[in-house]
């Protein structure tokens, strides 16, 4: 039998039963606080919206147009010996290789370098026009044209417009390291008068470049003159 007594059983019970009611107390506290931070999660997205919005207020590069390049002038000192080429004709011989291929375009740009010419002096005599079929051929004409030592300089003009495909980089590139390549291997000024563009368009606004490269070559042509005549005198 045991010692106690039916009254201090019943106490016991009551006793544990006091213990348990907390534990169910914090089983009932435990959803409230889930129901609290539910809010605090909804206003976690607003750092993204400031995240979309920085790329609108990153300025878009522009491009050029062909009225804003222009030519740079450098400042020598007096006190040295300066050797610059004028674009003047003079009696220069002066030979044009021209691309047969976009020849709305190309037309234009061999009036435009046809008209510095006779502004600069060049009479048309003096002047020899080689038409090849597009803008690959224009090296190796103006290679021929170099090496007969006839010409004080070349001009080679052409239009290039960028298609569908990667054809327009590898005519572009070949013809103007080419028409480079004449130029160092002669040592007969060879003007880069090729457009390179993205559009008829472009193409429409650049045809004065003709005339741009006459003047570079016939600057060319005379700073090369100036330089074998300075070397034939310090003989």
């Amino acid at each position: 039998m045991s010692d106690r007594w039916p009254g201090e059983a019943a106490g016991a019970e009551e006793e544990r039963e006091d213990e348990l009611e907390p534990v169910d107390e914090q089983v009932e506290e435990e959803p409230e606080d889930e129901a609290e931070e539910e809010p605090e999660d909804e206003a976690e997205p607003e750092p993204e919206d400031e995240a979309e919005e920085e790329p609108e207020d990153t300025p878009v590069p522009q491009l050029r147009t062909a009225g804003e390049h222009a030519e740079g002038e450098l400042d020598i000192p007096d006190d040295v010996v300066l050797l610059e080429g004028s674009p003047e004709g003079n009696r220069r011989s002066v030979a044009i290789v021209a691309a047969r291929f976009n020849g709305e375009i190309t037309n234009r740009l061999l009036q435009s370098a046809l008209d510095e010419l006779e502004d600069a002096g060049v009479q048309l005599e003096a002047v020899t026009i080689m038409p090849v079929p597009g803008a690959f051929e224009l090296p190796l004409a103006a290679m021929a044209l170099a090496k007969t030592r006839r010409y004080a300089c070349i001009v080679a003009l052409g239009c290039v417009i960028r298609g569908e495909t990667p054809h327009f980089g590898y005519i572009a590139s070949e013809a103007a390291s080419g028409l480079q390549l004449a130029a160092l291997e002669t040592g007969v000024p060879v003007a880069f008068g090729v457009l390179t563009v993205e559009s008829l368009e472009q193409a429409e606004a650049r045809v004065d470049k003709g005339a741009e490269a006459v003047r570079t070559a016939l600057e060319m042509a005379d700073a090369f003159a100036q330089l074998r005549a300075s070397a034939a005198a310090s003989r």
